[in-house]
Parts: structure tokens; sequence; C-alpha cells
């Protein structure tokens, strides 16, 4: 089973998230809709992070390979796309939605259960 969300790819963006990105400091994670095509699903999480007196925004996304030959092969990025105070939250999401350019708007997800351990379950 597959969502927003839900499914092996977004644990595994998650982990890869959490390589590069200090988890603790995330307040936000949204996710969009994955995309199923030709074997491969594509998935898109933008990402909040305070870093002191800044607010990061991060674009996330995966590629995983759902059919054929290289069923199971993933590859995944973590792209910074904005920054600015930390009461700037709605504008940097704004500027980072544009960046996506998905036509649904993203669901949030806890950045607890996004994180979380792998026997918990996939992030919700």
């Amino acid at each position: 089973m597959s969502g927003a969300g839900v499914g092996s790819g977004w644990a595994r963006l998650a982990e890869t998230v959490a390589g590069i990105v200090p988890a603790a400091e995330v307040d936000g994670v949204w996710v969009f809709s994955p995309l199923r095509r030709e074997g491969r699903e594509w998935g898109t999480a933008v990402l909040s992070r305070v870093d002191g007196e800044r607010r990061r925004i991060y674009t996330a996304r995966y590629v995983l390979a759902v059919r054929g030959k290289e069923r199971g092969k993933f590859e995944a990025t973590v792209q910074e796309v904005g920054s600015g105070p930390v009461q700037a939250l709605a504008k940097l999401l704004q500027d980072a939605r544009k960046r996506v350019d998905d036509e649904q708007p993203p669901l949030p997800v806890a950045p607890d259960r996004w994180f979380a351990p792998a026997d918990n379950g996939p992030p919700r």
C-alpha cells in the first residue's frame, strides 16, 4: 500500500533525511501524493527546520523502482530551498511549494511520526 507518507519509499526517505538534517530540529513535515509511472514511484516532502535564529526549508525527494529488474532500487535527494526568520514559515512554505510545482496541497505529518523507528511502521 502506498499513499502520501505511507510506504517503504517514505520510510527510506525519512532515514535519508535523518542522516542529513538533525531530526530534533525539524518542526514540520508535509508530504505530497506520490506519483507512479513506468514501474517507479516518485515522492516529495517539504521539511521545516529551526536552526538557531533561522528557519530552513528543505525539499526531500525519492524515486523507488516498484516493478521490473530494478525493483527495490532507491534514490533520494535532500535540498535546502529556502531560509528566513523563524516566524516566516508561511512565506517560506509558499515559496517551496512553487518550486515543487504540484497541483495538490501537501499533507502535514508530525515530525515524530516521520522520523519514527522502522519497527513502529512507516511514517503517516
